[in-house]
Formats: C-alpha cells, structure tokens, sequence
C-alpha cells in the first residue's frame, strides 16, 4: 500500500459527508431549518433526511442534484464541488435525457388557421349602423344649433373684471407643484437599498408589522430597495458582501465577510439597529 493513497483516503475520511456540510454551513450561516425552507420551496422532512445524507426523500438523482445545488447556493458553498463528491459516490452523473425526435414536433404542430368570413361579415355590418346613426346623430344636432350654441363655453358672457379671487389664494392652486411636498417625501419613510457588491449573501426584510418584504439569496451584483413608513428590519447572511444605503446615505462598516448580522432602521439618519 502506497504512502499517497493512505494520506489521501484519511483525508476523505475526515472531510465531513455532503449532508454533514450543508448543516454545518448553514448553522455557520445563522440560518434555520424554517429559513432555508421558506427560501428553497424544499420541504422541511426532505431538508432533514439531505443533512442526514438520506437522499431517497428526494425523487431520484436528478432531485437530489437540484436540492444539493440549490442548498449549497442559499448557505455559501461550492455547489461544483458537492455535486462532484455525489456523482462520484453513486458512480457518475445520471445520462442526459434524449431529445424527442424532429418529426414528432412536426406532427403536432398546429395547423393554420383559416379566416372566420362570418365575424368578419359581422363587424362590417355593425361599423355600417354606427356610421348611419352618427350621421343622423350629427345632423339633428346641426338642425338645432342654438341650443348647443347657448350650452358651449364661447356663448357665455365674459367674467366681470371686478370679481377678483381672494387675496392671499392663487386663482389655480392645482396649477403650480407642490415642490416643497416633493422634496419632503422622503424624509416621511425609511429607504433601505441593498447592493451585493463582493459576492452572494442570503438575506430578509420585514415591515414594522413584521410581515415579511422579501427573502432569498441576493446574488453579486444584484441588489433591492425597500421602502416602509416607519421601520425595516433586516437579516443578512454575509453582511462583508453587502453595500448598504439607508435613506440616500450609505452606512459603513456593516461586516465582516461571513457573518450574520440584524439590524434595524427608522426614518432620519441611519443607525445600526
């Protein structure tokens, strides 16, 4: 038995099993079995039989690739990696489905439709009558145009120049904006934008009623603002990931790289909750 094939199988025993990584990694992440759930759509048995390394719960290979895959993402690990380790423990990667052959797309394909003569026979009929009644219409308004002379806005008598609108009160008020009301809006709300800027991090935002805005993996170079009246609360996975702006202000130093942070914010300055 040769010296490097002994280092490298005690090697492979101690690194942990691909169940036991994503617990340990999502543990590390601050996460729950509830969060990771709600932010996969893979249900909460199944969750536990992967860390458990029961992969049965899960359909067959091509499942349990996806979920592997999806988990890795949402706790901060190398998908490659432990898709890698799977195929090699249950003998490589599951053969790609044949693609159905041409000609059975070309037998369903739909055939062309032919032109409805009786709708369209219809709509002619029905832009006939309209256009008789308009002209009838039109020409009974005609016969009677000094009624229609003394209702239009020319035949009334001009305004009196005397009558002049109160003083202190413009004479359109709902022509000129607000620019003061505009400018103020912001100051009404709290603004939080997240920017992942140096890789991947999972994240959540909730109201100040505690119902939840969004949650999920917020890829690098994406980000998200939230706005809300009074208060937003957050949960960030891999805070050293994130730039955070928080009412038109960015906050510094929100973390290190890897770690779990929750804060809150109100209107004014930001504050590190």
């Amino acid at each position: 038995m040769s010296i490097g094939n002994s280092s490298a199988d005690a090697e492979a025993e101690d690194r942990p099993s691909i169940g036991r990584a994503l617990q340990q990694a999502r543990i590390s992440a601050g996460l729950t079995v509830d969060e990771v759930s709600s932010t996969t759509r893979v249900r909460i048995p199944i969750l536990h039989a992967i860390e458990q390394d029961d992969f049965s719960r899960c359909g067959g290979d091509v499942y349990a690739r996806g979920h592997i895959r999806t988990l890795a993402l949402t706790v901060g690990l190398d998908p490659a990696e432990l898709l890698a380790r799977y195929d090699a423990e249950r003998g490589g990667r599951p053969a790609p489905t044949p693609a159905a052959p041409v000609f059975d797309a070309e037998r369903i394909r739909p055939e062309p439709r032919r032109p409805n003569w009786t709708a369209a026979m219809v709509a002619a009929i029905v832009a006939v009558v309209g256009f008789v009644g308009f002209t009838l219409f039109n020409g009974g308004a005609k016969s009677g145009g000094g009624s229609v002379a003394a209702d239009s806005p020319s035949a009334k008598p001009p305004a009196s120049p005397s009558k002049k609108p109160p003083s202190g009160k413009p004479a359109d008020p709902k022509r000129e904006p607000s620019g003061n009301a505009i400018a103020g809006a912001p100051a009404n709300k709290v603004t939080v934008k997240l920017a992942a800027e140096n890789g991947q991090t999972w994240m959540s935002a909730k109201d100040h009623n505690g119902r939840l805005l969004e949650e999920g993996v917020l890829k690098q170079g994406d980000s998200k603002t939230f706005t809300d009246n009074t208060r937003i609360d957050l949960v960030l996975g891999n805070a050293g990931a994130v730039r955070l702006f928080v009412n038109g202000k960015e906050v510094k130093n929100v973390g290190d790289k890897g770690q779990v942070q929750r804060l809150s914010y109100t209107k004014g300055d930001p504050v590190a909750g």
